[in-house]
C-alpha cells in the first residue's frame, strides 16, 4: 500500500512539474464537472420548450430580454441560451468520446495483446486487417460507417469505435511483443498458468503506460471526429446535441453577423481537445525511456 502510494507521489510530482500540463488538466477537470453536471450549473435547460422563448433568438452575447434573464454568451436562432447549449453539448459529446474510446481499447488491447502471445498466422491476419484500415484516412471510414447504417447516437459511436481500435491493437502489440522477451512469462508457462491468465494478468498490466496515453490523444480525436460529423449532418440526431452539431447550427448565421451562435461552441471544442492533447503529449513524454 505504501509502495503504490509511493509511486502515485512521484508520478504526480512529476506530471505537476510542467505547468502547461498541468493547467491543462485543471481545465479537463473543469470541462468534466460542468459536463456532468449540466442540468445543475447551466442557468437554463435549452431541451425544455417551456423555458424556450423564439422572441429570445438570436440575442447578442450579454443582452437581457424582456424579462430581466441574461444571456452572457447570447442566444441562437431558437432563443436557447448558447452557455447552456455548450455545457449540455460538453455532456454528449465527451460522453460519446469517452465511451467509444473505452470499448475501442478493449477491443484493440485485446486483439493487440492476443496477436503478440499467439504469433503465426493469427498474428497476421489481425495486423494486415489493422494495417488496411491504418491506410484509410479515419474521417473516411467514419463517413463509410455512417453512410451503411444511417445517422443516430449508436451508429456514431459504431463508427467511432471501428475507426479507433486497429491504434490501440497497434500499440498494445508492440508493447505485449517487448514482454514477452522477459523472464517472468517464462516462470508463468513454468507455472502452468493458462494463455488467458498470462495475457490480461501479466502481460496487459504491463502494457498499460503506451495504451493510456494513446488513449488520451485517441479520445481527443474522438471528439474532434464526431464534431466533424455531426458538422456535416452525419453524426448526432438533433435530440442529442454535440458540440458539432451546435457549431453547424450556427454556421448559418455566420455572414449575418451573429458569429457568437458557431463561435463559442468552436471554442469550447478547441479547449477541450487542447486540453485533452496537451495531457496526453506530457503523459508521452514521461513514460519516454529515452528521455529519462
Amino acid at each position: 500500500m505504501t509502495a503504490n502510494f509511493k509511486r502515485i507521489s512521484d508520478f504526480w510530482v512529476d506530471f505537476s512539474a510542467n505547468k502547461i500540463a498541468l493547467i491543462s488538466l485543471l481545465i479537463f477537470f473543469a470541462i468534466v464537472f460542468v459536463a456532468v453536471f449540466a442540468p445543475i450549473v447551466s442557468p437554463t435547460n435549452p431541451y425544455d420548450l417551456s423555458s424556450v422563448d423564439i422572441m429570445d433568438s438570436r440575442l447578442p452575447p450579454g443582452s437581457k430580454n424582456y424579462s430581466g434573464q441574461i444571456f452572457l454568451l447570447g442566444t441562437d436562432g431558437a432563443g436557447r441560451d448558447m452557455l447552456s447549449s455548450i455545457f449540455y453539448g460538453l455532456r454528449v459529446s465527451l460522453g460519446v468520446g469517452a465511451l467509444s474510446g473505452v470499448i475501442a481499447l478493449t477491443i484493440g488491447s485485446f486483439f493487440g495483446v492476443s496477436a503478440a502471445f499467439f504469433r503465426g498466422k493469427y498474428e497476421t491476419i489481425v495486423m494486415r486487417i489493422v494495417d488496411i484500415q491504418l491506410s484509410f484516412p479515419s474521417i473516411l471510414v467514419a463517413l463509410i460507417i455512417i453512410a451503411a447504417f444511417g445517422k443516430g447516437i449508436e451508429k456514431t459511436m459504431i463508427a467511432l469505435i471501428l475507426v479507433q481500435w486497429a491504434y490501440y491493437a497497434r500499440t498494445a502489440r508492440a508493447s505485449a511483443l517487448v514482454e514477452m522477451n522477459k523472464e517472468y512469462i517464462d516462470a508463468a508457462r513454468c507455472l502452468a498458468f493458462g494463455n488467458a491468465r498470462i495475457m490480461f494478468k501479466h502481460i496487459l498490466p504491463n502494457c498499460l503506460a503506451p495504451l493510456i496515453v494513446v488513449g488520451t490523444l485517441q479520445t481527443a480525436h474522438a471528439i474532434s471526429l464526431e464534431a466533424t460529423l455531426s458538422f456535416l449532418g452525419l453524426g448526432l440526431p438533433v435530440t442529442e446535441p454535440s458540440l458539432g452539431l451546435l457549431i453547424g447550427n450556427g454556421f448559418e448565421y455566420m455572414y449575418s453577423g451573429d458569429f457568437w451562435i458557431s463561435i463559442f461552441p468552436g471554442v469550447a471544442l478547441l479547449i477541450t481537445v487542447g486540453s485533452i492533447n496537451l495531457v496526453g503529449d506530457h503523459l508521452r513524454d514521461m513514460f519516454n525511456p529515452r528521455l529519462h
